[in-house]
């Protein structure tokens, strides 16, 4: 494998702005508020977007199907994910 392979895996496994321009304006406004703020659950994204739960989850799952959001299980909740940005400027 020569370095520019490796140096095109590494980059795609996450995502850039490029990726987030054809998703659905849902998906575009979570990844703008994910921006502004570290992690957060999706019903803070829901209370913060105004947009519903169901809205929400589906922009979240167009992110991830992207690659530039980050999901792990909570500390205090394991039942809540935490989401985070994952675009490099």
């Amino acid at each position: 494998m020569s370095a520019s392979e490796s140096l095109r895996q590494e980059t795609s496994q996450s995502g850039s702005w490029d990726d987030v321009h054809d998703l659905p304006p849902s998906a575009k406004l979570v990844a703008k508020v994910l921006e502004y703020n570290d992690t957060m659950t999706q019903q803070q994204l829901a209370d913060e977007t105004l947009l519903p739960s169901r809205t929400v989850r589906y922009a979240l799952n167009r992110l991830d199907e992207a690659n530039v959001i980050d999901s792990r299980f909570s500390f205090s909740d394991a039942r809540k994910r935490l989401y985070s940005l994952d675009i490099e400027a």
